[in-house]
């Protein structure tokens, strides 16, 4: 690591008893460039457990702080997160992370350790995500243990390898900038930017333009959360990738039936990190970022300079809610396979599809066969999902005057590759977790792999696409899921 002592402390990982694979992604082992018989190095498990380092790579946890639910809460940093170092391949280069490793300096009061059931929650979401095209963390690995954990319940260890070109996140920048730090502040930046942005370094302003691109990835990033519907459930500050990833896979969930004002975590009783308020959540943490940067920006003694550049970065932060609108409307056109964005269309299905409580996923994947084959057969599958019938109706005769009929089955395919068929539903990853907890990975195996290509059809896994039984709406989770 290229920063400091500031930044980060020296550590070693807590070794866990009786380690075993629990899974791997092939896909991220090939994207850092391991050996395709990695796994069956006995020394892999044990440094990807926690029991052994890399050689000659002192492994770090860093310091950060953070607002955590609107509330400054001071200092944080890696409470059970372990930095191995980093890995090259193909001109990139990969932070590897373990989670659950043990104690940290940052730990606080947690005891530093990961469940298998949040492990795997983490692992299947980071590789649904990807699945996707939606910019996230990766998972190589998880290894569990028998030792035992206690949560709610008494449960057992496990680790799941986290990987990303960076896991620096807006909170970094809120703790040097709130502790006056403002060397240890610029060298961040002038870290984040050499990089992540190194188009940036040379420019008249890099700090400035460096918020910029954060503001135009994350409005990005929310942008695709909202149109798969995908609620992600502790939007805290110290939770906001700085290069616009996904991050941090605590009590997140995609949307089942249709509910803008749908709360995945069960500790928000206010609902500040529900569905709806995501983009705002964004926005607010956005403005936390800005001010902690602002020590770089307005680098002056001069208070009109000062005054000029808070003015400046108010008009960059008042834009994000119009670039947000137009990523998530761009979005939606390609979701409804439309010839332009068409806004009143959209906010009037999404507004009926929470007002019937539709199940989101199934009725775009659905609407994709009506475009393809309108007939009684395929209209009545979808119209079915509906309470309000006439509704419906005047909607879909609306919409499909948009469509013309001789471009149908290719707007239709195009469709599908913007409106998949799998997802990684709350049941789903709970069926899993039952199954693993009982030392039989082979469902997780068997759903990983469905979710590497969720745009198409795969028969073989179509009891991945059914809707939810009634069970799944009590399924909770909280911080500790």
């Amino acid at each position: 690591m290229q920063l400091g002592n500031a930044f980060f402390t020296q550590l070693k990982p807590t070794p866990l008893p009786d380690q075993f694979w629990g899974s791997t992604s092939a896909e991220v082992s090939k994207l850092i460039g391991l050996s395709p018989d990695w796994e069956q190095d006995e020394q892999n498990l044990k440094i990807l457990s926690g029991n052994a380092v890399l050689e000659n790579k002192p492994a770090y946890s860093t310091i950060y702080s953070g607002h955590q639910f609107g509330v400054w809460a001071g200092q944080l940093g890696d409470g059970r997160a372990i930095h191995l170092g980093t890995v090259q391949h193909d001109d990139q280069t990969f932070e590897i992370q373990l989670k659950g490793a043990g104690k940290t300096p940052y730990s606080r009061m947690g005891d530093g350790r990961a469940v298998l059931r949040s492990s795997i929650r983490e692992f299947l979401c980071s590789e649904a995500m990807a699945g996707l095209g939606i910019p996230t963390t990766r998972a190589l690995a998880i290894t569990h243990s028998t030792a035992p954990v206690l949560r709610e319940k008494l449960e057992t260890a496990s680790v799941v390898t986290r990987v990303a070109p960076s896991f620096i996140r807006f909170g970094h920048f809120e703790h040097f900038a709130s502790n006056q730090q403002y060397d240890q502040l610029a060298q961040l930046a002038d870290f984040v930017i050499e990089t992540q942005y190194p188009h940036l370094k040379d420019g008249e302003d890099p700090y400035l333009e460096l918020l910029k691109e954060v503001i135009s990835k994350s409005a990005d990033l929310v942008a695709k959360w909202q149109a798969v519907g995908f609620c992600h459930g502790v939007l805290n500050t110290d939770n906001m990738s700085i290069i616009g990833l996904s991050l941090d896979y605590g009590p997140f969930s995609f949307i089942d039936a249709t509910d803008l004002k749908f709360i995945c975590n069960h500790s928000d009783s206010a609902g500040r990190y529900s569905y709806l308020n995501q983009p705002n959540v964004f926005h607010w943490n956005l403005v936390r970022l800005a001010e902690a940067l602002l020590p770089l920006i307005a680098a002056s003694d001069d208070e009109a300079v000062i005054d000029a550049k808070v003015e400046i970065l108010k008009e960059i932060l008042f834009a994000f809610p119009k670039k947000y609108e137009q990523f998530y409307q761009e979005a939606m056109r390609l979701k409804l396979g439309l010839p332009q964005v068409e806004n009143a269309l959209v906010e009037e299905l999404v507004l009926l599809l929470d007002r019937n409580k539709v199940d989101y996923t199934f009725f775009f994947r659905a609407l994709c066969n009506v475009v393809d084959r309108p007939s009684i057969q395929t209209i009545s599958v979808v119209k079915d999902l509906f309470l309000d019938h006439q509704g419906f109706d005047r909607w879909l005769q609306k919409y499909l005057s948009y469509i013309p009929s001789e471009q149908a089955s290719t707007i239709a395919a195009q469709m599908r590759r913007h409106n998949p068929k799998y997802i990684l539903r709350q049941y789903l990853a709970q069926e899993v977790i039952e199954k693993a907890e009982q030392g039989d990975f082979s469902l997780l195996e068997k759903l990983q792999t469905c979710l590497k290509k969720p745009f198409d059809e795969q028969p073989e896994f179509s009891e991945f696409a059914r809707l939810p039984p009634d069970w799944a709406a009590q399924i909770s989770v909280s911080c500790s899921s």
